[in-house]
């Protein structure tokens, strides 16, 4: 497991703060006066190395699991401070929180850091927290042209569009994601939906200037260091965590000397980020010619969509590691049950993952018995545009898509089963 430049993945694919001395081990605890008036908690976590990260949270606040991870990296000389942006703000923990959060106070924040202790600053964040990082960040390098730069930022699976786009649309980056030019590191699990989007993440933030590196985390899901349902594997990616970390600071600043010029004005600004509460089958927008599907099951048997007409088929896009997925599948059977003997498929297309998982999986978790087909190198899940777990489109007699979602529903629930004998009915 090693990091990759763009490069190489091409080829393989006024304030006062005072924090204990430097020699101090404890977390200790203060706040900084930003600019807007609103004062920011801060938990320090000195060290006497000459590098600081300041943590700034993702849309699921300061957990407490990050501590850990803070304090590894002062064990190993690296000082921590944790930004407790949603406090200072008085906002709820939610993706659309991140939007209120203003860029001027983090800029002023990382240039107090760096007075204060006189280190090189590195951000780091994860999810959408991206957006106030590298909001911040370009902030602080327009208001300091001067200065010396930043070491970087370092982003664990981040969320750079501006929001997740209704199935069959190619979604849309963050204005900033290309008007950024620091140094980047990508602490990406393989076990998420980002993973399958590095083809695309990875050139829009080097459109900006930025230096992007991409260090593979195999077999860990998003949120791996704080999931209540974390696995083995994932407990011991996040003892591992503050060590990658570290790691990551010498490659940002083997490219920190090159000129940094970020965008002087952004596009358009991001929109409302209002998170949607309802989930139900919508009226596909789209074009409703489905992309191919043609892909073999667990059995070696192929699958073709196009073999499918004259019936109606609900093509799933799901993965053993998701949570929502899991919880669905159950109800999906229940949906094939009750219209055994009419012309309705389930066509489950799992997410690049080893047969022999799927077929434990599904003998011991989940027990269905519709197709489960294998999309092994993602490519189904590029053509249908999947940027969420699950994604499902239901296709009629004619071959066209008609409804589309993401994210989990109970399917025999009265309002999907009308829908469904609608379509039966054509």
């Amino acid at each position: 497991m090693s990091p990759i430049s763009l490069r190489a993945l091409i080829r393989v694919l006024g304030l006062t703060l005072a924090f204990a001395s430097s020699l101090a081990c404890a977390a200790t605890d203060a706040s900084f006066s930003a600019p807007s008036g609103n004062d920011i908690p801060i938990t320090g976590y000195p060290a006497k190395g000459d590098a600081l990260v300041l943590w700034l949270p993702s849309e699921s606040g300061l957990v407490d699991q990050e501590k850990a991870v803070a304090q590894g990296l002062a064990d190993a000389g690296v000082e921590v401070w944790r930004a407790d942006l949603f406090t200072a703000y008085f906002l709820p923990t939610l993706g659309s929180s991140m939007e209120k959060m203003p860029a001027g106070d983090v800029a002023a924040l990382i240039e107090h850091a760096r007075t204060v202790t006189h280190k090189r600053i590195y951000l780091l964040t994860a999810g959408r927290g991206a957006l106030v990082a590298l909001r911040g960040a370009r902030a602080w390098q327009l208001a300091h042209p001067e200065a010396p730069h930043l070491g970087g930022v370092i982003l664990l699976s981040p969320k750079l569009y501006l929001q997740t786009p209704e199935p069959g649309q190619q979604g849309r980056f963050m204005p900033v994601v290309t008007g950024s030019d620091l140094p980047v590191m990508l602490l990406q699990p393989t076990r998420s939906i980002w993973y399958w989007k590095l083809d695309r993440i990875v050139p829009a933030l080097s459109s900006g200037g930025s230096d992007v590196y991409v260090w593979m985390l195999p077999g860990v899901r998003d949120r791996f260091y704080y999931r209540p349902d974390a696995f083995a594997a994932e407990d011991a990616m996040a003892k591992r965590l503050p060590g990658l970390i570290k790691h990551s600071l010498p490659l940002l600043d083997a490219v920190a000397a090159k000129a940094r010029h970020p965008a002087a004005h952004l596009g358009k600004a991001a929109p409302d980020l209002a998170e949607r509460t309802d989930r139900t089958l919508r009226v596909f927008k789209g074009n409703p010619q489905p992309p191919a599907l043609h892909l073999d099951d667990l059995a070696g048997h192929v699958h073709d969509l196009r073999n499918y007409r004259g019936r109606v088929v609900l093509v799933n896009f799901w993965a053993t590691w998701c949570p929502p997925c899991v919880h669905e599948m159950p109800s999906m059977q229940r949906l094939k049950d009750k219209l055994a003997g009419k012309p309705f498929t389930i066509l489950g297309v799992n997410m690049a993952e080893e047969p022999g998982e799927v077929r434990d999986f599904l003998a011991k978790i989940v027990h269905v018995d519709f197709p489960i087909l294998l999309d092994r190198d993602g490519a189904a899940l590029g053509r249908w545009k999947v940027f969420a777990f699950p994604t499902n489109y239901v296709v009629d007699k004619r071959g066209r898509i008609r409804y589309a979602m993401f994210g989990a529903i109970d399917w025999d629930n009265p309002d999907v089963v009308n829908k469904i004998e609608g379509l039966l009915a054509e």
